[in-house]
């Protein structure tokens, strides 16, 4: 391709409302366009990158037997509504109505189509197992699409689903997508790791998360170098380390604490330490209001408490809500006399005795309080957010943790979808059986966006070879030198005959702006036609090099290819952007 021809509107200056480097260079380097928030044009060079992913993830699906089909975009109401994930997702779905006034919605994934297509006809053991998996567009209506492709209300995706009729044959259809997940990643050559991770709106049993590091990632990820333990935020266990007290009980007390209202304020204004207060937090969701208590300087994760309602609809009540189901504001909420409301405890308020909680009645609290006596507590569980330094709960070792940017998730389902929606099958024994099912995950625009964020440096993109637009730019510095213009062209035309992916820059600008496109592009190879011509030399660069390597004309075919072949920014580039 030359670079004359090329659509690729490279821009000088950062998009205003750029906040990822990943927003900025693809914008910049030509590789995508903004329509909307969170909707994206792709043009050329970024459609080429999309397409290389969707090769090599196309590739790994068909190695383990997975089979490719299309499904619908537009997908019926009535099939979210059978599985109650009509509301479980909430205003995230794209919901919207035809002529009939009948509801449709924007796919966000696709377990209820999917169970809808094979419930009439996948009908016999002998059928088993089954993998089938798609590469289209869905939609997610973002709350605050702000991190471009990224976080987008319009994506890219392979999602896949299998169809078992026991347990151990999806345990190895799980195997098989845990391998083909790990060598799509190492196939583009990024650097990452596997988590366990919670299973959320999609549900089931298990589920691993594949995630991108970069500094820049919207997942907290927690590791134990002892042990390999992984897991995401969302999903991490906690141990138990909460001392019993021996303090006796003492009378409940209410106090006056006027406008204090934040754990810190509390803590200052009553004298005691954040340990000996308890948070009140009102949740409403499906199944109405519940209360989750924890202790004040700990941080409460709702997918924990999410998973223990199996509820994906709770979310955290707003002060109105508040206000409206106790007759208090927010602050001043707490256990002792809240009525018709179910209270679930954290472990961390299990052992404690005489602590502070908020009074049911506008600028107080009580002191004292003391759960069995003065309320109950209907469930103990973990809600605790586990965070760096906390310990292994495999291995008791410190956590730590770094960033990620999740790319791909796999879900053993079970059977939640087949028997809400009726999807059996006749096994060996003539008895119907519901399948058993497990569903795979991979974001393939996604997958653009990440390389950028973990593969760059502060000239541009750093393109791992595997889907980099092109693989070499022959830069003709000057296009008014003949020589130079000849040697160019012959060049490309080798290089292109060796079967490489190759841009010719032959535009009439100056060297410096060719360079710094190149770089912002991400272009692996470059190849210089300059003024060492005469001499019968050009240079070969690396993108991730700082010094480019003179040889001769007729060797460059050579040189390139193993400058292809030892070409490794994940090791080579230095200081990358994870950590």
């Amino acid at each position: 391709m030359r670079f004359s021809r090329l659509y690729a509107p490279t821009l000088k200056e950062k998009p205003s409302d750029a906040e990822l480097v990943s927003q900025e260079l693809l914008q910049r380097g030509g590789f995508v366009r903004k329509i909307a928030a969170g909707v994206y044009t792709y043009l050329p060079l970024g459609w080429r990158v999309i397409r290389k992913i969707e090769e090599i993830v196309r590739e790994e699906m068909d190695a383990i037997g997975a089979q490719e089909l299309l499904m619908p975009i537009i997908q019926p109401a009535e099939i979210w509504k059978i599985t109650g994930r009509w509301d479980d997702y909430g205003p995230e779905m794209m919901k919207l109505q035809d002529r009939h006034e009948r509801s449709f919605t924007l796919g966000p994934t696709h377990e209820e189509m999917i169970t809808t297509i094979v419930r009439d006809e996948l009908n016999s053991y002998k059928q088993l197992p089954l993998s089938l998996y798609q590469i289209a567009n869905k939609y997610r209506d973002e709350i605050r699409p702000r991190f471009g492709i990224l976080r987008a209300r319009e994506f890219i995706m392979k999602d896949a689903y299998s169809f078992h009729r026991d347990w151990q044959s999806l345990d190895e259809t799980y195997r098989d997508f845990y391998r083909a997940y790990s060598k799509i990643v190492e196939r583009i050559g990024l650097k990452y790791v596997v988590v366990e991770a919670a299973t959320g709106a999609i549900g089931g049993s298990e589920s691993h998360e594949f995630s991108v590091l970069a500094s820049t990632g919207e997942s907290t990820l927690l590791l134990c170098e002892k042990c390999g333990y992984a897991a995401s935020q969302e999903r991490a266990e906690y141990i138990p380390e909460y001392d019993e007290t021996e303090e006796e009980e003492k009378p409940l007390e209410r106090v006056d604490t006027p406008d204090v209202r934040t754990i810190e304020e509390v803590s200052n204004f009553l004298g005691v330490p954040k340990e000996k207060i308890v948070k009140s937090l009102v949740f409403v969701g499906r199944q109405g209001a519940v209360m989750a208590l924890i202790r004040g300087d700990l941080e409460l994760n709702p997918e924990k408490l999410k998973a223990h309602l199996k509820d994906q609809t709770l979310e955290l009540a707003d002060p109105e809500t508040v206000n409206r189901l106790f007759d208090v504001p927010v602050g001043f909420v707490g256990p002792v006399g809240a009525e018709n409301v179910r209270i679930i405890g954290d472990l961390s308020v299990q052992k404690m005795k005489n602590y502070v909680v908020g009074g049911m009645k506008t600028d107080t609290h009580y002191i004292n309080a003391n759960h069995g006596r003065d309320f109950t507590v209907s469930e103990w569980v973990d809600l605790k957010l586990v965070e760096a330094g906390d310990r292994c709960p495999k291995c008791g070792e410190p956590l730590e943790s770094t960033k990620g940017i999740e790319l791909g998730h796999i879900f053993k389902l079970g059977t939640k979808y087949s028997e809400a929606m009726g999807a059996y099958f006749t096994d060996q024994d003539g008895s119907k059986k519901p399948f058993i099912m497990g569903c795979y995950g991979w974001g393939i625009s996604r997958t653009m966006g990440a390389a950028v964020e973990q593969l760059h440096d502060d000239r541009g993109i750093i393109w791992p070879l595997s889907i980099a637009p092109y693989q070499v730019v022959v830069t003709v510095v000057n296009m008014g030198d003949e020589n130079q213009v000849k040697t160019g062209e012959r060049i490309y035309s080798h290089l292109m005959g060796a079967g490489l992916e190759v841009l010719l820059d032959d535009r009439s600008v100056s060297a410096g702006f060719k360079f710094n496109d190149a770089d912002l592009i991400g272009i692996p190879i470059r190849v210089t036609v300059g003024k060492k011509v005469s001499q019968g030399l050009v240079e070969v660069k690396k993108r991730y090099e700082e010094r480019a390597q003179s040889l001769s004309t007729e060797s460059v075919v050579e040189a390139v290819m193993n400058a292809m072949k030892s070409y490794d920014p994940l090791n080579e580039a230095g200081d990358l952007s994870w950590g």
